[in-house]
């Protein structure tokens, strides 16, 4: 329903300001990613009556374009690698959760250079501010408005690449 009500709001905002709606496929999860399952999207966006501008984009077409952007942003520490495995980020959820304490994931890679191993694998996370506010501008309630986001309770930014990626002769 998330991906439907989001489609729903792009393909109405750019209606209103006479833009284009584009669709992009988020097709670099190997496990999730299948025709059937993109299939299964035009049919839901058909179904519901949204139309699309041009062909759909596949986030894959991009790959060595966002690859160049990981190694920029990595380059000019504005990003690091996270050698944290999903168990273990699951595993401190889990606990904190238990104890009655904050789930939010503090990679302890932010500031650690060195891999566990040559051959550990890892996400790149963007390396956001770990304090003071953020200010988002809404466009889509009307008028734009600020909204202070503070980053001691917000959680790290999605990953920009992961998977099987080939980075600067490290596997990720």
């Amino acid at each position: 329903i998330g991906g439907a009500r989001t489609a729903l709001f792009n393909w109405l905002y750019a209606r209103n300001v006479a833009g284009k709606f584009l669709i992009r496929i988020e097709d670099t999860d190997k496990k999730r990613s299948t025709t059937e399952a993109t299939h299964e999207i035009f049919k839901a966006l058909q179904w519901l009556g949204i139309s699309w501008d041009g062909k759909p984009v596949s986030q894959k077409e991009n790959f060595v374009r966002h690859q160049e952007v990981a190694e920029y942003l990595l380059e000019n520490g504005l990003a690091y690698k996270c050698y944290s495995t999903q168990k273990e980020i699951l595993n401190f959820q889990k606990e904190a959760k238990q104890k009655g304490k904050s789930s939010l994931f503090r990679s302890p890679w932010r500031d650690r250079s060195e891999p566990p191993s040559k051959d550990q694998k890892f996400v790149i996370r963007l390396r956001a501010p770990e304090s003071g506010t953020t200010d988002v501008i809404d466009k889509i309630k009307g008028k734009p408005m600020q909204t202070g986001i503070n980053q001691r309770t917000y959680d790290n930014p999605e990953r920009v690449i992961h998977g099987v990626v080939k980075l600067s002769s490290v596997l990720c």
